[in-house]
């Protein structure tokens, strides 16, 4: 039994040498009321302070929130410009490619008609050459016709002046 007892006394005093060094451990943790106080005083000014950064963070947000979506609007403004003067630029492009392949085609009716008259112009003069040959063959002719004309009205003037000496001559 003293064995026993001795054995039991030796867990109480190891049990309380724990116990004691626990309470010294809670109390070095322990704070005064004062730096209790304290520590709660800037516990709420840190809340806050947070609180405070919390709603000026979600305002920041919702500012951004709205710009970002003026900016969108904006953007989604200005593409739909983009591609409305496209189109319209397509379309004139489109416009100008129809009147500039008429006016080829019209340049090529003009260009063929051109190259016509050129033959033409080309057998014209072709003619006109052989006009030229056959009207100076005609002057050339008619340059004879009027030397024995004159030739002729010589001789019928020289034939009325014997004539006319003759007449008198026979009637006497």
């Amino acid at each position: 039994q003293l064995l026993e007892a001795k054995a039991s006394l030796s867990l109480a005093q190891t049990q309380h040498a724990l116990q004691l060094q626990q309470a010294k451990a809670q109390i070095n943790n322990m704070v005064s009321k004062q730096q209790f106080e304290q520590l709660q005083t800037t516990l709420r000014e840190e809340q806050c302070k947070t609180q405070q950064l919390q709603e000026s963070l979600h305002q920041q947000a919702e500012q951004t929130r709205r710009q970002m979506v003026r900016t969108q609007v904006e953007h989604e403004r200005l593409l739909q410009a983009a591609v409305e003067q496209a189109e319209g630029l397509e379309h004139s492009l489109r416009s100008v490619e129809a009147v500039l392949a008429e006016r080829a085609a019209q340049l090529r009716d003009a260009q063929a008609q051109l190259s016509r008259n050129k033959l033409l112009i080309e057998d014209l003069q072709g003619e006109n050459r052989g006009f030229a040959v056959a009207l100076q063959a005609a002057e050339l002719k008619q340059k004879s016709t009027e030397e024995k004309n004159q030739l002729l009205e010589e001789q019928a003037s020289a034939l009325k002046q014997l004539i006319g000496k003759i007449t008198p001559a026979s009637l006497s």
